[in-house]
C-alpha cells in the first residue's frame, strides 16, 4: 500500500493552479492533469471512475453488505489558489519537529516562525511538511485528496472492511468559487457527503460564510500633470477613496468567529482607468445583504462627488451558508463527530472562515459538512501540514463509513 506521504508528494508535485480570469471550465487545463491521474488510479485499483468534459472525476465502490445502507460521498478539490505559485513545489519533510522555528531554504532569511505560528507547537515530535519559501504547499486540498485515496486504497486491499456503497468525487476550481457548478449530484449518486477540505485536526464545520466577488472600475480622465488642476480625475486616488469607505475593523485581519469582512485581493490602474477587486463575506445572510448594500452606497457616494459613471460595480454571488441544508440532517455530523472521538480526536465544531464545495452541494441537494484535512496557513509560502493529521483524517473517513454500516447491520 502507497504511504500517504508519497501519494500527497506525488499530487503537489502537479500544478493545478485555478484562474479567476478564466470563463473556461474547468478554468486552467492544467487542472486536468492531476484529475486524469486519479482517475487512472483509481481505475487501476479496480473501482470504476470517469473524468467528465467539466473536469469532474466521480467513482464508486459498490456495498459488501446485503443490508440497505445510504451512500456516503467524500469529495475533495484538486485546484489550489491564485494567491501563490503551485508550480515546481519543493516540499520540505522535517521529522521529529522539535518546536523550532523552521528555515524555509527556498529564501533566505525567511523562517516559519513559532512567535508567529505558535499552533507549531502542537506538533513536536511529528513530522511535519512545509514549502520552501517560494510557493505554496498545495495541501488545500490535495492533503484531502491524498486522505480520500489512501482510504479507497484501503477499502480496496480489505475486503472484510463493512461498507455500504462509497462515491468518491474530484473537483476542480474550488478556489475560484466554481468547483460544482456543473457537478451533476443526481449522477454522482450520494444521499450525503464530506468534504475533506478543513484545517487542523478535529475542524468539523457545518457553516460557512455567505460569499460574493465584487469588482469596481473607476474611469478617470487624464491630462498632463503639468495642466491638470481643475481637469484631472486620477482613478487610483478615487479608487483608493473608495476603498477608505468601507470600515477598516471590517477586513479579515480584524475580525474573527462569525464576523464578516470586506477583503480587497486585488488592484490594477492607471490615472485613466482602475480596476479594485473585492471579496465580500458574512455568515449572516441579514448583514451579507448589508454589506453588498453598502458597496453599492459607496459606488454612488462617489459619483455624486465626481460625476455619473465614474465609479461602476459588478457583485457576483458565489455561495450561501450551508447550515440551513445541513441542519436537518444533523446526523451526519454527529457521525463525524463519534468518528474522530474513535481516533481519540477532540472535535472542533466551528464555523468556517471561508466556503467549501460543500456549501454549494448542500443548495443543490447533497448535504456536505467539511471535515479537516489537517493543514495550516493555506494560499501562502507559510503553509504547512503535519504527516499524522494526514494519516488520521483517513482514518476517519473509514470510520464514517464504519458507522453509517454498523447502524444498518444492528437495525
Amino acid at each position: 500500500m502507497e504511504k500517504i506521504l508519497d501519494r500527497f508528494l506525488r499530487y503537489v508535485a502537479v500544478d493545478t493552479q485555478s484562474d479567476p480570469e478564466s470563463e473556461s471550465q474547468p478554468s486552467a487545463a492544467k487542472e486536468l492533469d492531476l484529475l486524469g491521474m486519479l482517475c487512472d488510479e483509481l481505475n487501476a485499483m479496480g473501482v470504476e471512475a470517469t473524468l467528465d468534459e467539466w473536469g469532474y472525476v466521480m467513482a464508486s465502490i459498490p456495498s459488501n453488505c446485503d443490508k440497505e445502507i445510504p451512500a456516503i460521498g467524500f469529495i475533495a478539490h484538486v485546484d489550489t489558489a491564485p494567491d501563490a505559485s503551485g508550480a515546481d513545489i519543493k516540499p520540505q519533510i522535517i521529522p521529529g519537529y522539535d518546536g523550532s522555528d523552521i528555515a524555509l531554504k527556498g529564501v533566505d532569511g525567511l523562517y516559519l516562525k513559532v512567535s508567529d505560528f505558535p499552533e507549531l507547537l502542537d506538533y513536536k515530535g511529528q513530522t511535519i511538511i512545509t514549502t520552501d519559501g517560494t510557493t505554496l504547499l498545495g495541501a488545500d486540498d490535495k492533503a484531502g485528496v491524498a486522505e480520500i485515496m489512501n482510504a479507497v486504497q484501503y477499502i480496496v486491499e480489505h475486503p472484510e472492511f463493512k461498507h455500504g456503497e462509497i462515491k468518491i468525487g474530484f473537483t476542480p476550481d474550488e478556489e475560484i468559487g466554481r468547483g460544482v457548478v456543473r457537478f451533476d449530484v443526481e449522477k454522482f449518486g450520494a444521499r450525503y457527503a464530506y468534504t475533506m477540505d478543513g484545517g487542523a485536526v478535529g475542524e468539523l464545520e457545518y457553516e460557512n460564510f455567505n460569499a460574493a466577488g465584487a469588482t469596481v472600475r473607476i474611469q478617470g480622465r487624464n491630462i498632463h500633470p503639468g495642466y491638470a488642476k481643475g481637469k484631472m480625475l486620477n482613478a487610483i486616488l478615487i479608487g483608493m477613496e473608495l476603498n477608505a469607505l468601507l470600515p477598516v475593523d471590517q477586513r479579515p485581519e480584524y475580525t474573527s468567529g462569525y464576523e464578516g469582512f470586506f477583503h480587497i485581493i486585488g488592484f490594477n490602474g492607471t490615472v485613466e482607468e482602475a480596476t479594485f477587486s473585492y471579496i465580500i463575506r458574512d455568515h449572516d445572510m441579514g448583514l451579507y445583504e448589508q454589506k453588498k448594500e453598502y458597496m453599492q452606497k459607496c459606488v454612488g457616494f462617489i459619483n455624486e462627488k465626481y460625476g455619473e459613471g465614474t465609479a461602476t460595480v459588478e457583485i457576483k454571488h458565489q455561495y450561501y451558508n450551508m447550515r440551513k441544508e445541513v441542519e436537518p440532517h444533523y446526523h451526519i455530523v454527529e457521525k463525524a463527530k463519534l468518528a474522530m472521538e474513535m481516533e481519540g480526536i477532540v472535535p472542533n465544531i466551528k464555523p468556517i472562515r471561508g466556503g467549501t464545495d460543500g456549501a454549494n452541494l448542500s443548495f443543490m441537494g447533497l448535504p456536505c459538512p467539511n471535515i479537516f484535512a489537517g493543514g495550516h496557513n493555506f494560499h501562502g509560502k507559510m503553509e504547512f501540514i503535519p504527516l499524522e493529521s494526514m494519516e488520521k483524517a483517513s482514518k476517519v473517513i473509514l470510520n464514517i463509513i464504519s458507522l453509517f454500516a454498523e447502524e444498518a447491520l444492528v437495525s
